[in-house]
């Protein structure tokens, strides 16, 4: 039963993932805006859900590390597992003019965050600014964007479109809602499986219980690769992180004050701060992030993961 029960939650993740990466390049398309945007805002931000659900119910039965440390770890496992593994499948190109304006404000974002972890606590204040500094940025890159193509395009020249916005709409959302049922399944059906095989908590919570409130974001920019569409891919990421970093923060900060624990502002929240800054100078070198650059966040990844093990042995 827990093997059908993982077998379903896999295709549920694959399907899911390949309906969104569909769903979204036709919402692209019909609306006029990129791809990256598309991706940062539809698939990014809800695809994040598993990671909004988790922080708030951490932080409502009382367990801020638990709630900061999904978000911050969430963070470092998009970019060196999840780019890693889309730039190791095909090189992930870069959209220079959106990236100028969302690989800034990932940095701003990523370094908001770090200034509340360490103040040691994250205020209802400091929540409520940040979800309307995430809100004036939607707003904002939507508009300037529609402004760009406008300007661009004195006629149109969409070309054929096979799905209307409606259709696009709905395929995102149910492939967004797919990918998340589906990680759910498979991440309990795993952890029941790795019990029975006696492996330690220790390395589920590390492992399958961190990995999976990021496998929405790993099926769907695995896909993306596979169909060539880098900028979903990086898109996916970049709004993903600055979601976990603004949105869930203050979310779950305006709900209950967070207390942050010592350890995370040591080393987690600068790790993750090198792997942002990291990820902008890769996906502006040459505008891609090369199979040898995510051969390198795969690398980093596994090396973080031993580090946590050897402080907790």
């Amino acid at each position: 039963m827990v093997a059908i029960e993982l077998l379903f939650g896999l295709g549920l993740l694959l399907g899911g993932g390949d309906a969104l990466v569909k769903g979204s390049v036709s919402a692209a398309t019909r609306l006029k805006l990129s791809p990256l945007l598309i991706g940062l805002v539809f698939v990014g931000f809800g695809t994040s859900t598993p990671e909004l659900a988790a922080s708030l119910d951490a932080a409502l039965v009382g367990a801020p590390a638990i709630a900061v440390g999904n978000i911050v770890g969430s963070n470092i496992a998009n970019i060196l597992l999840i780019i890693g593994l889309s730039a190791v499948t095909l090189p992930v190109i870069t959209p220079k003019t959106a990236f100028r304006r969302d690989g800034f404000f990932l940095i701003l974002a990523s370094l908001l965050l770090v200034a509340a972890v360490l103040a040691g606590n994250i205020a209802r204040w400091t929540g409520l600014f940040f979800l309307v500094l995430l809100i004036g940025y939607l707003i904002f890159s939507v508009l300037t964007e529609r402004a760009q193509n406008v300007a661009k395009s004195e006629s149109p020249q969409d070309g054929p479109r096979a799905m209307s916005l409606t259709m696009a709409f709905a395929l995102t959302l149910g492939g967004i809602a797919a990918v998340v049922i589906g990680a759910e399944m498979l991440v309990g059906s795993a952890i029941v499986l790795a019990k029975r095989f006696e492996v330690s908590e220790a390395l589920i919570g590390l492992t399958l219980v961190a990995i999976g409130t990021s496998l929405p974001e790993l099926a769907t920019c695995v896909i993306a690769a596979l169909r060539r569409h880098g900028d979903i891919a990086l898109g996916n990421i970049v709004g993903s992180n600055i979601f976990n970093s603004l949105g869930i923060a203050g979310a779950t900060a305006i709900v209950v004050p967070i207390e942050v624990p010592t350890e995370i502002a040591r080393l987690d929240i600068w790790i993750m701060l090198v792997t942002v800054l990291l990820l902008v100078a890769f996906a502006r070198s040459d505008w891609q992030i090369s199979r040898q650059e995510g051969a390198f966040f795969l690398f980093a990844y596994a090396a973080y993961l031993v580090l946590h093990l050897s402080l907790r042995a």
